[in-house]
C-alpha cells in the first residue's frame, strides 16, 4: 500500500499543489463572502449559528474536496479517484470497525485530558462533579453523536482534501527533492506536516476575521493560536488516517474535534461562566500541552512514518 498509488511528474505535482491551493482558498473566501459582506461577527462561545452561516460554512468545508477532485481529474490525469484521495475503507471488516472507533476515543480522551488541565490551572470552570447527572450526559452523547454523523459528509469535504490530497503529495514532492532516508527523510516528514498544518490554519482565515474559532478575539491572536493548534492536531488525523490506509478515520477524527470535542467544554462547565477557547479547548493552550504530549509520543514510537504501515 502506498500513499499515491500513482505518481505524477514532479513539474505536474508541483501545478497540482498550486491549482488545488488556490481553489481551495478561493472557495472559502467565496462561501464566506455573504458573511463578510454584512460585518458577521461571533463575540460568544456559547451564541449558536443562523440558517446563513450553516449554510456558508457548509459551502466552505466543500471547497477543499471539490479542489482535490478537480486537480485529480484535470490536473494530474490518471488512476481512479479513489484510490488518488485514500477514499477506501480500511480491510477487513473488524480492523474498519476499530479503525472508525479509535479516532472517537482517542480525541475523546485528548479532549477530557486538555479539561482536566485547564480546570487543574483554573481556566476552564469546570461545573463540579456534583452537576454530572447520566441521563442528561447520556441524552447530550446521544445527541451529540447523531449530529456528528449527519456532519460527515462536510467533513468528508475537507479532510479528502487536506489528508487524501495536500499530506501525500507534500510528503512526496520533498522526497523527490532530495530527501530519503536519516535525517534528511525526517526533515522531509516533519515539513510535511508543518507545511499542511499551516496551510490547513491559514485557510480558515475568513472565519478567524470574524470570530468564528475564537469568539471576541483579535484576528492576530486568533491566526497564530489556530497555527499552533492545526499544527499540533494535524498529525493526529494523519497517524489515523496512515495506520488505516484510509481517509475516513481523519474525517471521523475531525468531525469529532470540531463537533463533540466543542460541545465538552460547554456541557461539563459551569452554566453561568463565560468560555474563552484559547484557555480551555484544543484550539487553546492546555489542548497545545495535551496534544503535543501525543504527538511528541507518535513521533518517538515512530507512529507518523508512513513507511510503519508499508506506505511510502
Amino acid at each position: 500500500m502506498t500513499l499515491l498509488t500513482r505518481t505524477p511528474p514532479s513539474a505536474v505535482r508541483r501545478r497540482g499543489l498550486l491549482v488545488y491551493l488556490v481553489l481551495a482558498y478561493a472557495g472559502m473566501w467565496a462561501a464566506m463572502t455573504p458573511l463578510l459582506a454584512e460585518g458577521y461577527q461571533r463575540t460568544d462561545a456559547r451564541e449558536g449559528v443562523g440558517a446563513l452561516e450553516q449554510t456558508c460554512i457548509a459551502a466552505a468545508m466543500l471547497a477543499p474536496a471539490l479542489a482535490a477532485l478537480l486537480v485529480v481529474r484535470l490536473v494530474e490525469r490518471g488512476g481512479g479517484v479513489r484510490e488518488a484521495l485514500a477514499l477506501r475503507w480500511p480491510r477487513p471488516r473488524a480492523r474498519a470497525v476499530r479503525a472508525c472507533l479509535l479516532p472517537l476515543g482517542v480525541l475523546g480522551g485528548l479532549t477530557a485530558a486538555t479539561l482536566a488541565l485547564g480546570a487543574l490551572a483554573g481556566s476552564y470552570p469546570f461545573a463540579g462533579f456534583g452537576s454530572l447527572d447520566a441521563g442528561r450526559i447520556g441524552t447530550w452523547a446521544v445527541q451529540g453523536l447523531i449530529g456528528m454523523v449527519l456532519s460527515l459528509p462536510l467533513f468528508f469535504g475537507e479532510e479528502i482534501g487536506w489528508q487524501g490530497f495536500l499530506f501525500p503529495r507534500l510528503l512526496l514532492l520533498g522526497r523527490r527533492a532530495g530527501g530519503g532516508e536519516g535525517a534528511g527523510g525526517r526533515a522531509v516528514l516533519v515539513r510535511a506536516y508543518l507545511l499542511a498544518g499551516t496551510a490547513f490554519a491559514l485557510w480558515h482565515l475568513p472565519t478567524l476575521l470574524m470570530g468564528g474559532q475564537y469568539p471576541g478575539r483579535p484576528w492576530y491572536l486568533a491566526v497564530p493560536a489556530l497555527t499552533v493548534s492545526c499544527v499540533l492536531v494535524l498529525p493526529v488525523f494523519t497517524w489515523l488516517r496512515l495506520r488505516s490506509g484510509s481517509v475516513v478515520p481523519a474525517v471521523l477524527a475531525h468531525a469529532f474535534t470540531s463537533s463533540m470535542s466543542v460541545s465538552m467544554v460547554r456541557e461539563f462547565a459551569d452554566p453561568d461562566a463565560e468560555l474563552d477557547p484559547l484557555t480551555m479547548s484544543l484550539a487553546g493552550w492546555p489542548g497545545w500541552v495535551v496534544l503535543g504530549g501525543f504527538v511528541a509520543f507518535l513521533a518517538f514510537t515512530g507512529r507518523l512514518r508512513p513507511g510503519r504501515y508499508g506506505q511510502g
